[in-house]
Formats: structure tokens, sequence, C-alpha cells
């Protein structure tokens, strides 16, 4: 019963962040959807024995999706619908249309039936409109014959080296359950998941130029074949010259007067700290830069900050990858996910 394997379809997808934490923990991904056609591109390349549909899922049906994947048994549905419509207090976020991405997903748990789901989403879903939102969403699964918990989780107590805060709403079916995550003994701070990258661009799967630097580097290169998507941002002199001011792990404040409001945002001129997890990387606003060196980090960095593996390439322009990698959920963070809800799943067969 340990081996068992769950089938998977992945809502809202994305470049494939959740499919790949949960593939990690021993998941069959069947199928991953979104509208992004970009996201989509890369999902498909790094996710081998899973399909992919490129769709509005506000717009289609569970008959869709099924035939998508030749009428296999769905076990787990996963996924992070947008809920904009969600700032909206009250009765009313029920019938806002914004909010007919998320009804989407509660239509194919309805449709499919699955043994378990996961709906991830901003902390402050489980806060807004003094905990209504929270409370629809509950009852939502609820009326399925769902009994469900949640959470916010953060990155870095799961081996990821950025303290990026998720929230999480795990379901199992007709079954009550605790949801507690083990956590990590060592934090993995941003020097030892970035100090093997060199300063300057490296050409498509060349060799690493130095041997891993850390725990955290080695697995990050297990089967890869060489660095992809290190290709450096050029920056013009002034910009070049105001980083330079800012000390490892400081921000606009570290810099002269007359340059601190240069840009109009709290988090301007923020250099990561290399002693500690990455704050929440952003999806290449270019706020954020590495600690030692004065430029943003690489799509490469970036993704080894969410703790995409080395061998997992992002596709198209450098623009979308920055995107992709930016709000996708950090795999190990997923994958530790998985294995608890593994855990529940083979406990509920128990009984």
């Amino acid at each position: 019963m340990k081996n068992r394997t769950y089938n998977v379809i992945d809502l809202f997808c994305g470049c494939g962040g959740l499919s790949l934490g949960f593939e990690q923990a021993g998941y069959n991904v069947l199928l991953g959807i979104d509208i992004w056609k970009d996201a989509l591109e890369t999902f498909r390349h790094n996710h081998k024995n899973g399909a992919t549909l490129c769709a509005d899922l506000s717009k289609i049906t569970g008959e869709d999706v099924d035939r998508e994947i030749n009428f296999q048994k769905v076990d787990v549905i996963i996924g992070g619908p947008p809920c904009q419509g969600f700032s909206v207090a009250g009765k009313r976020i029920i019938d806002d249309e914004r909010n007919s991405l998320y009804k989407s997903f509660v239509r194919m748990v309805e449709y499919f039936k699955p043994k378990a789901f996961v709906l991830e989403n901003v902390p402050n879903i489980l806060s807004i409109g003094g905990g209504t939102v929270r409370e629809t969403i509950i009852c939502d699964f609820q009326r399925l014959g769902y009994n469900v918990v949640t959470q916010v989780l953060t990155a870095s107590d799961y081996g990821v080296p950025q303290n990026r805060r998720r929230a999480i709403f795990v379901g199992l079916k007709e079954f009550s359950f605790d949801f507690d995550i083990p956590k990590v003994v060592h934090k993995v701070t941003t020097a030892e998941a970035l100090s093997d990258l060199p300063e300057g661009s490296q050409s498509y799967k060349s060799d690493y130029i130095c041997d891993s630097q850390s725990d955290y580097q080695t697995f990050m290169r297990q089967n890869s074949k060489g660095v992809m998507n290190h290709e450096v941002t050029m920056h013009n002199a002034q910009t070049t010259e105001i980083i330079a001011m800012v000390p490892d792990g400081g921000n606009y404040k570290d810099l002269p007067l007359y340059l601190q409001n240069t840009r109009k945002v709290h988090i301007a001129w923020t250099r990561l700290n290399s002693q500690k997890p990455s704050i929440t990387i952003d999806t290449g606003h270019r706020h954020h830069f590495h600690y030692k060196w004065n430029r943003v980090p690489t799509v490469r960095e970036s993704a080894r900050i969410q703790s995409f593996p080395d061998d997992f390439e992002f596709l198209c322009s450098r623009t979308s990858q920055y995107k992709q990698v930016g709000n996708a959920v950090p795999p190990l963070m997923a994958k530790a996910i998985a294995e608890q809800l593994k855990k529940n799943l083979l406990c509920q067969k128990k009984q």
C-alpha cells in the first residue's frame, strides 16, 4: 500500500511547480490545465508523462477534462485558482462573476469526486471579509462531502530557500484528519542556494564553473546535464552604481537620501541576504538584487530560490520565464504537502 500511486490533475497549473512536487512525492500527474500557452509549453517540456490542456476553466466541463485523460480515475485535484472577487466581503462573494475560476475548481471536484483536493492561494484569503471567504470555501466543499483543514505555510520550513507564504485548503472525502507537515531542521540560505552560479551568463547546458558548495546545490544538480536559463540582465551604469551601494541584505534605506526615492515602492533596491532564506521573489519587476552581484537574479537563480531543480528548463521569452518562475508554487513545499497528504490517504484506506 505504501507504493500506491495516486492520479492527479492540476488546475491553473502554470509551469508546474505544484505538479512537480506531487511527482517528486510519487504521484502520477495526468494533466495540467491553464490558459497561458507559455506556461503550458514549459509544463509539457518538463512533465513528460502528463498531458496539457490550454483552456479557460470557467468555460469547460468535467466531461471535457475527462475526455482529455481518457476517463482515467482521478484521485487528487490540485491547483491555485485566481480569486480576485474574494476581496468583496459578505455573501456577495458567492455571486461575484470574478470568482468563476474558483467555482470551476469546485465544479471539477464535484464532477470527479476525488479522494482529496489541495487548493492553494495567498495567505490573506483566510482573513479577508472577517473570515467569510474562508468559511464560504470550506462550506462549498463540505456540501460535496469533504472535511477541510486550512493552514498558512512558509516555504523555508520545507527546504525552500525562500520565505514565501501560501495558504492551503486540504480536503479529504468523508474523513476527519490532521495536517501537520514536518518542518526541516536547517533552513537553506540564499548563498547555499546560489553561490555556485557565476556573475556572468552561461551558455546553454554549459558545465558548472565549480563543485557544489552546499548540500542544497548538490540536490539541485541531480539529473542536470548542464546549466540552463542563466542569462544575466545588463543594467545601465546608473542602476549598477546604485545597486553597488546597497550591502548584502540591505535595501533603499542604505542609500544616500537623494537616491532613496528613485523607485516608489517599499521593496526597492533590496539585496537578498546571503545568510538567510530569500524574501519572496517577484515575477521579474527588477526590485530584488543578488546578494553579491550588482544585478537581478537570473531565471536559473530565481528557479533555485523557488526550489526548481536544474534539469527543469523554462521556455519562451526571458520575460515570460521570470513570470513563470515567480508565479509558481515552490516544488519542495508542494512535495511536503503531497507527502503529508499521502499519509492521510493511507490512513483513510485503513478505516
